[in-house]
């Protein structure tokens, strides 16, 4: 058997060796929340290691103990290398549900291939994203 190519050893990281998880912080800003999100944003890694449960918690954005109310969301994909149909469509119910509560909401750090599927479904027109968090919490 051949050894996979560099791409080959890509995709086969991203569909086998990333799991996901979701991390909430406070932004620099009053009433920003950062969610950080790692590895394949999909949902075979969701039910594998994060509870869906835990993922609608996450995006509901209630506010913690001691924090302002969400106004701003910045979604950190700098170390999410993929994601599918599930998490495409998780991410345009919360852009949906951001825009509904008046919080503004960016996507941002993401990586070559998240942004190539979003800009394949024309997602990227929609939901407003950056190069860095630094970039998103600035705006």
């Amino acid at each position: 058997m051949e050894p996979l190519s560099r791409e080959e050893a890509e995709l086969y990281q991203i569909w086998h060796g990333s799991s996901f998880n979701i991390e909430r912080v406070r932004g620099n800003a009053p009433g920003t929340v950062i969610l950080r999100l790692s590895g394949r944003f999909g949902f075979r890694n969701l039910g594998e290691h994060v509870s869906l449960d835990d993922v609608k918690r996450f995006l509901e954005l209630t506010p913690e103990p001691g924090e302002e109310p969400v106004v701003k969301n910045i979604l950190d994909f700098t170390a999410c290398p993929d994601i599918d149909s599930y998490g495409l469509g998780t991410l345009a119910t919360h852009y949906v549900r951001c825009k509904r509560k008046g919080i503004k909401m960016i996507a941002a750090g993401m990586t070559p291939r998240v942004l190539k599927i979003l800009k394949i479904t024309k997602m990227d027109t929609v939901i407003p994203n950056l190069g860095t968090v630094e970039e998103a919490e600035a705006c």
